[in-house]
């Protein structure tokens, strides 16, 4: 498993584990991110990453984006 900031642009990639704390958790899936489930990298900038998941995008900071495995 890697963290999906590591994936390349284009890439579709199945979640399959998502850390950090209970809130940090909470969070990601309130923005759509769950075990399972599938997101697609748009771009990658110095880590950050813009992640499109359930046809939405979203902008995570390199922090973040290391809390979701691929």
């Amino acid at each position: 498993m890697i963290p999906i900031s590591f994936a390349l642009a284009g890439e579709e990639c199945i979640i399959k584990k998502i850390g950090g704390t209970p809130d940090v958790k909470k969070h990601l899936e309130n923005l759509g991110f769950s075990v399972g489930g599938s997101a697609t990298v748009i771009n990658t900038i110095g880590g950050n990453v813009i992640v499109k998941i359930k046809e939405s995008r979203v902008a995570l900071d390199s922090k973040m984006a290391s809390k979701i495995l691929i």
